[in-house]
């Protein structure tokens, strides 16, 4: 028997530090966790009591240590591909499965090159984007999907994201994927599924205007979640041998939010390309700090998913969720995909590698979520 049922790695950072913090109050009194990090003095700023697991994310030989503590481990210490694929590789080893919350496509595309097959051939859940970026989309995908008796093939989401802010783990990832290059590869919609370099519809190439909603009577611009999210609904697709045309869009009633929102992601874009920017921005928003609690929690997130099965049947899957997507939402997402890891593994799906939420885990996290709080509904 393993140490410990769960350790959440990273508990020292901004949402570390909220995903313990959600642990202690939400987890069942007889989970056996703990949290871990570079060094014991930082991880007690996350105000629990629980043991504390040193292991520094450069250090090969503490972090196979720490996951041969534990069933499941879940990182939150990102950019995830400079403090996360070491751990990945550590667990697979030990035979531990691994979540995070990355949205960073262009590395789960290496890591799925590097690490799928061993870890389906131990029989190892890694399952990555488990936070707002991009276990909504997948989810209500997948419970669409169920809903039309498994002949969903063309599905649209859209996003309303109101309040919130950027914390400084993903500052962090957004300026490491410019420096670095990875923010062109992230630019082919295929490049987790069926295959990259595709040759994509129309309607699956990313959205960089304004649109008309048709019936939904509103405006659509281009969702800040979406290259995240749509790579992930067709990882999923992929793992499944499904084809599932899918894309995604914010959407606002009136043009002139809908325009505003859109100059703003791009002026942004802009100004990211430009090595002063960055550092400007990087000096606003450090790694460890955020938005106040007062800012996350008067935030709202919802996303709806319209598709179209067998014979033309159509449906809709909603989630939506009080609090900011970037930390309060991406935390409740991240901790109950753990939870489940850790406590309903013998009812899960029966797959392994690298996946996403929907096929590691599968609809059932539906209900962990309406208990953690949000409100689900299939039509």
């Amino acid at each position: 028997m393993r140490e410990f049922d769960l350790i959440v790695y990273g508990a020292s950072g901004f949402t570390g530090q909220q995903a313990a913090r959600y642990l202690a109050e939400k987890a069942p009194k007889d989970l056996r966790w703990a949290i871990g990090g570079r060094s014991s003095s930082s991880m007690n700023k996350a105000g629990v009591n629980v043991p504390i697991v040193v292991a520094d994310g450069a250090d090969p030989a503490a972090l196979a240590d720490l996951a041969k503590r534990a069933r499941v481990v879940l990182n939150m210490a990102g950019p995830f591909k400079l403090y996360g694929d070491k751990l990945v590789e550590a667990c697979i080893e030990a035979g531990t499965d691994y979540a995070d919350i990355s949205g960073e496509t262009a590395r789960i595309r290496r890591l799925i090159d590097r690490c799928h097959a061993k870890a389906e051939e131990r029989q190892v859940k890694v399952v990555n984007f488990c936070g707002a970026s991009s276990l909504p989309a997948d989810l209500a995908v997948a419970l669409l999907d169920e809903r039309l008796g498994g002949t969903l093939h063309q599905a649209t989401a859209t996003v309303s994201i109101v309040g919130g802010s950027f914390n400084g783990g993903t500052i962090a990832s957004i300026v490491d994927a410019i420096e670095s290059g990875d923010a062109m590869i992230e630019r082919d919609p295929f490049l987790l599924g069926p295959e990259p370099g595709g040759a994509p519809q129309d309607i699956e190439r990313d959205p960089t205007g304004l649109l008309r909603g048709g019936e939904l009577g509103a405006w659509l611009a281009p969702s800040p979640l979406g290259i995240s999210d749509t790579r992930a609904v067709r990882r999923s697709a992929a793992l499944l041998g499904r084809n599932i045309t899918f894309q995604e869009y914010a959407v606002f009633e009136s043009w002139r939010e809908a325009a505003t929102f859109a100059a703003a992601l791009r002026l942004l874009g802009i100004a990211l390309r430009q090595p002063w920017a960055r550092r400007l921005i990087q000096n606003r928003i450090r790694p460890g700090t955020g938005p106040s609690a007062e800012q996350m929690d008067r935030a709202r997130f919802q996303l709806v998913v319209r598709g179209v099965g067998a014979a033309g049947v159509t449906g809709s899957a909603q989630i939506t969720g009080d609090g900011d997507a970037g930390n309060r939402i991406t935390v409740a997402c991240a901790c109950e995909c753990a939870l489940a890891l850790a406590l309903n593994h013998p009812s899960l799906p029966a797959r392994f590698g690298v996946l996403t939420p929907a096929v590691a885990i599968g609809t059932m996290l539906a209900e962990r979520l309406r208990q953690a709080g949000m409100t689900i509904s299939v039509v």
